[in-house]
């Protein structure tokens, strides 16, 4: 598993840049990063690599049949990553078509031009060759008070975001049993870390303490998420994309089952402790907590069962939840010209929905 090339679509986003690090900070492989920089897409996350030899970066949609057909050409992937995608589910309620288009045709568009070049590979290369799909726990819906979701869980989106992932899944599915392009799936739960973009919970929450404004917290606060820190996430994809089995289905998850007020709360807790000067006089970061209306078909749960990629394939979580939400916030202190310059363009710390 030396010297591969990968293919990493999204690379520029928040998962896939924390995959291109760890490629290429910890690997000898070549990546080609492949992102039409939408608004989550951000080449200052790959500052620290950028320069390396072994990265190269394509600005290109992957709905562009043609261009990607001639990355293909050009380039001879070993290993396709697809993390590209519309990810923001209330940007899905507002805004659901271009859901469609990226997440289910920019899916086909991929599945479609793979399927030709591995057709056409010299068997030694077309039996390693791999395209690893990476979607979303969200595709199982909503989870009742108990139990996990596991790999055979069955599927019940409830969000536009969520059914077109869904769609994506089942796609690549189809291209496996059809045509024996070599798949695997991997299925989250919700990241965070370093380099998030602002919109999503734990980063707003970070930003608008810090600038003294509310902190919107949907309906009563008690839906449940399972947190996985980024990096963390990064290294279960790279051991499913080179060690995983073809066809198969991998869970991966935080084991940090935790509610949104209990999120957001300790985010504020930290703040006490990591910048109490930034604090507003007389106030606690806690204050600025604001319960808002509840955002149509809001899930209360999701939480994986991540045995699966623990016993086949060895992964477990390095960061407890105290211990990576620690670590964000203060690289968000520490790093505030990467986030000043995200909100120097068009998003103002405003949640969408």
């Amino acid at each position: 598993m030396n010297n591969l090339t990968f293919f990493i679509t999204g690379g520029a986003g928040f998962i896939g840049s924390a995959l291109v690090r760890h490629l290429i900070s910890q690997t000898h492989h070549k990546v080609i990063n492949i992102d039409c920089l939408t608004y989550a897409g951000n080449l200052e996350s790959l500052a620290s690599i950028s320069e390396n030899p072994n990265y190269q970066f394509e600005n290109i949609n992957i709905c562009d049949s043609n261009a990607i057909k001639q990355l293909f050409e050009t380039h001879q992937p070993d290993i396709v990553m697809h993390l590209a995608a519309e990810s923001h589910v209330d940007r899905s309620i507002e805004s659901p078509l271009a859901f469609l288009q990226t997440n289910i045709m920019g899916t086909g568009v991929l599945l479609d031009q793979s399927k030709h070049y591995w057709e056409q590979l010299p068997p030694d290369k077309k039996a390693s060759f791999r395209f690893h799909h990476i979607s979303t726990d969200e595709v199982y819906g909503n989870l009742g008070a108990d139990g996990l979701f596991h790999e055979q869980t069955p599927y019940d989106p409830s969000s536009p975001y969520s059914a077109s992932k869904a769609s994506s899944d089942h796609l690549v599915r189809a291209w496996n049993k059809t045509y024996g392009l070599p798949t695997i799936i991997t299925n989250c739960s919700n990241n965070y870390g370093p380099y998030h973009f602002p919109e999503k919970l734990i980063p707003h929450v970070i930003l608008n303490a810090l600038h003294g404004k509310p902190l919107p917290i949907y309906g009563d606060g008690n839906q449940i998420r399972d947190w996985l820190y980024v990096d963390d996430h990064a290294r279960a994809l790279y051991h499913v994309a080179t060690n995983g089995n073809i066809g198969e289905t991998y869970n991966i998850g935080g084991n940090n089952e935790k509610t949104n007020i209990h999120v957001v709360s300790t985010i504020c807790d930290l703040l006490e402790e990591l910048a109490p000067e930034h604090k507003q006089a007389n106030l606690h970061y806690k204050d600025l907590i604001t319960f808002v209306k509840d955002r149509p078909g809001h899930d209360t749960r999701y939480a994986i069962d991540a045995t699966k990629i623990q016993n086949d394939l060895n992964w477990f979580p390095e960061e407890s939840f105290e211990s990576g939400l620690r670590k964000t916030v203060q690289w968000y202190l520490d790093n505030e010209q990467w986030w000043q310059r995200v909100l120097s363009g068009d998003y103002q710390l405003k949640r969408i929905g």
